[in-house]
């Protein structure tokens, strides 16, 4: 096997959304940066925008201001959010999405020319095509696109990340890339619990099954601190295909309803004290109702007049066409009964919620050399797509910025050899245990142990602590994975990153002693928020030579 050695200015690991967003933004500041992008699928069609988008959910409407925006994350997140970070995604969210419509994004608009709004907070996009716009972007820039090159590790001497390993699954060559700084832009986790679809559907859930935490693995593995891990994101979504029940609640405006047709977000609306549900406890209800006997749950479609049944489809053709390939293989209609739904197994995500890296205002993580943007960007949730590009923006500024004077750091051979050989291991192996057995085992420990699909998302202490044994088992049994080839070796590197954040997340879910975001962390012994103790960030790192996770708290941001 070969070997390929690159060197750049700024190397950006994850050619999603954040990723080639980061890149045309340093070419239009500074044309004569040498830029790499690492990509382990293809930035036509890789990460969360792969089937596309049918709505910015982060927008400033008219009206709105980045305070009012803040003030909203805040209430939806009990008080813990990163104010700074979420104030500064706030005020470039609507030039950013200009920016993404002068690449080529179509965006609905009124007669008058605004953008259509599709909520308080979003607004209505054709965007079926959105990631082939921002790879299209990037193609015109002179940026060097490493496409099905999978990120394995970080170079890092001690001080200063100096770039990036990577294996090419297409032509087995090993990567070893220095620069003088590295964007990780790599997204969340999923494949960490057992799935809600099982068998050959196992792929088929909410979040990309590809993104499988790597950019978070790799900081962990050098120390990086990271935040709110326990803030664990859970989608309620439709039933089987999980599209997004959002396409049908907000532009639809469908009610949640249970078997007997009732609308039971009423009756937890008093629970919450009046207060209108937040995303958390749309789910939340859910399973209380399905729990009290009174599911399977929907969303009543069957008001929708034929031009609005039209309008569905049409919306979730821009974003998620399985369910219409769902309703036309079966013959049904949405009009002629209502949508079931259900919550997916967890996940650990940046921009929904917000698990990630502990970075400064100007998305400096806590290691130098190395910045985070997007959804392994911790402490600013509901960025979505629109706010990753923000987070893009800055942390590329900030890179091009802190690389003057910078310069390439020799990386002494004995280092390349080391995980070269560690990436190889697997395949190197005749028989072992395959990456298929090593996910299903990790995803029956978390689904069991701490707080999957089957115990309804409840945690408490003693589960958790078995938890932390099985996982620290199963990581002494990495060394006997196998693999037969590329794909599969994959899979088996997909496995070690997933065990390492999986550590971390039972750490976060163990140290936080209260219930703060209903379903996401409930704590069945520790069943009340509790502000007087717990309106702290919960952080951790990781000392590789203890193999040890220290857990840190930080006060909230003013």
């Amino acid at each position: 096997m070969g070997i390929i050695n690159i060197d750049t200015d700024i190397l950006i690991i994850g050619g999603g959304a954040a990723g080639c967003f980061a890149a045309v933004e340093i070419y239009k500041k500074s044309p004569n940066c040498k830029v790499v992008i690492m990509e382990k699928a293809h930035i036509e069609r890789s990460g969360c925008l792969a089937m596309g988008l049918n709505a910015i959910n982060a927008y400033i409407h008219s009206g709105q201001t980045p305070e009012s925006y803040v003030s909203y994350v805040e209430k939806q997140f009990m008080g813990v959010i990163r104010k700074d970070l979420v104030y500064s995604i706030a005020q470039g969210l609507n030039d950013a999405v200009k920016d993404v419509e002068e690449m080529g994004l179509p965006i609905d608009k009124n007669e008058d020319g605004t953008y259509k709004e599709r909520g308080k907070r979003s607004i209505h996009i054709f965007g079926e095509r959105l990631k082939p716009i921002l790879a299209e972007a990037v193609e015109k820039t002179p940026a060097q696109v490493l496409n099905r090159v999978v990120a394995t590790n970080f170079i890092y001497n001690g001080k200063r990340v100096c770039g990036a390993f990577g294996y090419g699954v297409r032509n087995s060559t090993f990567y070893v890339v220095r620069a003088k700084a590295v964007i990780v832009a790599t997204g969340g986790a999923s494949g960490i619990y057992k799935p809600s679809n099982t068998g050959g559907a196992r792929y088929l859930m909410w979040y990309c099954p590809w993104n499988v935490g790597t950019g978070y693995a790799m900081g962990i593995r050098i120390g990086a601190e990271m935040t709110s891990f326990e803030n664990r994101f859970i989608a309620l979504r439709v039933k089987d295909v999980h599209a997004p029940t959002g396409t049908i609640a907000v532009g639809a405006h469908s009610k949640q309803i249970n078997a007997r047709g009732e609308d039971y977000l009423e009756r937890y609306y008093k629970h919450l004290g009046g207060i209108k549900c937040f995303t958390q406890h749309r789910l939340l209800a859910t399973i209380e109702e399905t729990k009290a006997g009174r599911g399977p749950c929907y969303l009543d479609t069957t008001t929708l007049s034929e031009a609005n049944e039209r309008k569905l489809k049409e919306d979730f053709l821009n974003m998620n066409p399985q369910i219409i390939l769902l309703w036309a293989s079966k013959g049904m209609n949405p009009r002629n009964k209502p949508v079931e739904i259900q919550g997916t197994e967890p996940f650990v995500v940046g921009g929904h919620c917000q698990a990630g890296y502990w970075i400064d205002k100007e998305r400096r993580t806590t290691i130098k050399g190395l910045y985070a943007a997007g959804e392994v960007a911790g402490g600013a949730p509901k960025k979505y797509v629109s706010g990753s590009w923000v987070e893009a923006r800055i942390a590329a500024i900030t890179a091009m910025e802190d690389i003057k004077g910078i310069s390439l750091v020799n990386i002494d051979d004995r280092v390349i050899q080391i995980e070269k050989g560690r990436v190889l291991s697997p395949l190197n192996k005749k028989s072992g245990i395959s990456p298929l057995e090593m996910r299903e085992r990790l995803q029956k420990i978390m689904d069991e142990y701490a707080g999957g699909i089957s115990a309804n998302y409840a945690l408490h202490e003693e589960r958790l602590l078995e938890a932390r044994r099985l996982l620290k088992s199963l990581k002494e049994h990495i060394k006997d994975m196998s693999a037969v080839n590329n794909y599969n070796l994959v899979e088996a590197l997909e496995c070690i990153d997933r065990i390492d954040v999986a550590r971390v997340l039972v750490e976060h879910l163990i140290y936080r002693r209260e219930t703060r975001w209903s379903c996401y962390q409930t704590r069945l012994d520790y069943p009340e928020k509790n502000d007087d103790r717990w309106s702290v960030f919960v952080n951790s790192v990781y000392n590789p030579e203890a193999d040890e996770i220290i857990m840190v708290e930080r006060p909230l941001c003013k």
